[in-house]
């Protein structure tokens, strides 16, 4: 998977591109289906993932199966902290 970062909507300062990285390899990611109602036609994923140095990052990308377009990543919110918890407790 090539990860496209070029132009992002979000701060790059804040969250790495290695961060990102772990965050789509975290075997317990949790993964969302596709949006299709978009006006645009696209689909959008969205998934919650963690990073090797236990950060939980939210994120929205696309991809059409070789690259992967992130369009939005930031720390997850509480309710969703505790979603990928309880998720995580149910693989292990």
């Amino acid at each position: 998977m090539e990860l496209d970062l070029i132009d992002v909507q979000f701060d790059l300062a804040h969250i790495k591109p290695r961060e990102l990285e772990e965050a789509f390899e975290d075997p317990f990611a949790v993964r969302f289906l596709p949006d299709n109602d978009r006006s645009d036609g696209s689909s959008r994923y969205y998934a919650l993932g963690r990073t090797v140095a236990n950060r939980y990052l939210f994120f929205a990308f696309w991809t059409d199966g070789k690259t992967t377009r992130v369009v939005a990543a930031r720390e997850m919110a509480d309710t969703e902290h505790k979603f990928y918890d309880r998720k995580y407790a149910e693989f292990r």
